[in-house]
């Protein structure tokens, strides 16, 4: 393994973390960026463009997100995900990896990047593992879902699919309600996936819900093959996610897909975070 990092001495950076932009030229009369925009639409150079959309709230305890973390990094560089980045006729994907947690709270880790073999995974990885690690107030799955949309625009190449990968640990709790959010990635052609995080038994403190996965599977997740993986174990973490990320990746159909968008009502009430804040504080 060409990438190693101690995720103690991340902690410990993460702890402890609390220069000017380059300015963009602009373009032109004689840009070529009408042109190479053009040519993104035109001709996809990526079998997919994956955001991965990373929960770092409170509910996460410290032990948690480096789990977490450690599952990305070691998914992206494993024996599977570099196979599975074969089977697609261009064999590369483009990535990009941000947290977030209330609704005006996103942070890209990862800016838009190409994974075509293992040298490019490994540099994602390494740069996954170094960030220090952060927690932050509130659950805003629709905030995730409205910051993630326009980073597709951003993306200088174009996939033959589109996803956004949410994982999370509570219900939408802060922010616009999650299904116009979710519908309005939809009606841009967007596939949503989940990775709903059930380790830990519900508990009042941190307003987790039963049956989390049924939450993203009516509320959250959408679009053609879309899926849930759920976590339910903690030692299965890091398997969970590298499963997740070999079926988008080669886009398998799961071996128990569960697509319920839109098929009936809810089994849980989508606005079911928000009720619990409200109980709780009145607001």
């Amino acid at each position: 393994m060409r990438w190693f990092a101690s995720m103690g001495a991340v902690l410990i950076a993460g702890a402890l973390a609390g220069g000017d932009a380059a300015s963009a030229a602009t373009p032109g009369p004689t840009s070529e960026a009408p042109r190479q925009l053009a040519d993104k639409e035109a001709t996809p150079s990526v079998d997919i463009e994956l955001i991965l959309a990373v929960d770092v709230s409170y509910s996460m305890d410290m032990d948690e997100l480096a789990v977490q973390r450690e599952g990305y990094a070691q998914a992206i560089v494993s024996k599977e995900f570099l196979q599975a980045l074969k089977t697609g006729p261009n064999g590369k994907i483009s990535i990009t990896y941000f947290e977030w947690a209330a609704s005006n709270d996103q942070k890209i880790i990862i800016p838009w990047r190409v994974i075509d073999g293992p040298e490019s995974a490994d540099a994602v990885a390494n740069d996954i593992l170094k960030t220090p690690i952060r927690r932050a107030s509130r659950t805003s799955i629709s905030g995730a879902i409205y910051f993630a949309m326009p980073l597709f625009d951003e993306d200088p190449y174009r996939g033959l699919r589109r996803v956004i990968d949410i994982s999370g640990d509570g219900p939408n709790n802060n922010g616009a309600p999650i299904t116009p959010a979710r519908d309005e990635a939809l009606s841009r052609g967007i596939v949503i996936n989940g990775l709903p995080i059930m380790v830990k038994e519900p508990s009042y403190s941190t307003m987790d819900i039963d049956n989390l996965d049924w939450y993203y599977e009516d509320c959250v997740i959408g679009g053609p093959g879309s899926f849930v993986v759920p976590i339910k174990d903690r030692e299965k973490f890091k398997e969970a996610i590298r499963t997740k990320l070999i079926q988008e990746v080669a886009s398998r159909t799961p071996a128990h897909p569960v697509v319920r968008v839109a098929e009936k009502e809810p089994r849980v009430s989508c606005m079911i975070g928000e009720k619990i804040w409200q109980d709780r504080w009145g607001r």
